[in-house]
């Protein structure tokens, strides 16, 4: 098991993506944390789950733009965990679906930049004098459009934040280094619940007839890659960007 040992924390982890890095980590033999803001019984769920398939998970809440409940998250999970190897940024605002969808454009902006900016900044802050510790690896989560661009008001926003937490990310690693790993995933369209329940199924077949894999990801492979630049075969790699988007952007 390629993560056999380590002590991982997943920042956003009671649904989708977090979710799904979440399982993976643990299926590769890590002990694991899962942060959730308000879905306690999801996370609580996902948790139990993994008890009884052997693993060692801790379901902890936190939100992850306040830098008390940061603090406390840190701390709590080397507690639990007793140390941090690695951590996974994947803590994100929904703009798009629900209460969210309804918010003013600068309301979209502000929560954003607090939970997607200011969380990722506050956690790696953070995180780092124990990841320093052990040797680890800090993983954050941006978007491939912020990379080449999508237009309309919400990917404007969405392409703002995420391109500040590439340029964070590639700081970061220029600043821990060589103790520390720091790299971020960039997915592109995956079947999330957004996608699932909420997209135009029209524009969900344009975007899957333009992307070279001919689909929309799945969490796992968002997952996949995840678990990869935590583990030890990614030993050599730093300051880095994985796309995962079947070509899209290629």
């Amino acid at each position: 098991m390629r993560l056999a040992g380590k002590k991982i924390v997943i920042t956003g982890a009671s649904s989708g993506i977090g979710r799904a890095v979440a399982e993976a980590c643990a299926r590769e033999g890590a002990a694991v944390v899962l942060n959730y803001r308000r879905s306690a019984e999801a996370a609580e769920a996902s948790a139990a789950r993994l008890r009884a398939a052997g693993a060692q998970a801790y379901a902890l809440g936190g939100d992850v733009g306040d830098p008390a409940a940061v603090d406390a998250l840190v701390r709590d999970s080397h507690r639990v965990l007793g140390g941090i190897d690695g951590w996974c940024n994947i803590a994100g605002a929904d703009i798009l679906t629900g209460e969210g969808a309804r918010l003013s454009d600068l309301e979209k902006l502000a929560r954003l930049i607090d939970t997607d900016l200011r969380g990722t900044m506050l956690c790696g802050w953070a995180v780092a004098p124990l990841l320093r510790e052990r040797g680890g690896c800090l993983l954050n989560t941006s978007w491939d459009l912020a990379l080449h661009g999508m237009g309309g008001r919400n990917p404007e926003m969405f392409a703002a934040v995420k391109a500040g937490i590439t340029g964070f990310t590639r700081a970061l690693a220029r600043s821990l280094a060589p103790a520390v790993r720091v790299n971020e995933i960039a997915p592109g369209w995956i079947a999330t619940a957004f996608a699932e329940q909420d997209m135009d199924p029209a524009y969900r077949a344009g975007v899957e007839a333009a992307t070279p894999l001919a689909r929309f990801g799945r969490v796992e492979d968002v997952a996949s890659a995840a678990v990869f630049l935590l583990s030890d075969e990614a030993a050599f790699i730093t300051g880095q960007t994985l796309k995962v988007n079947g070509g899209l952007s290629s």
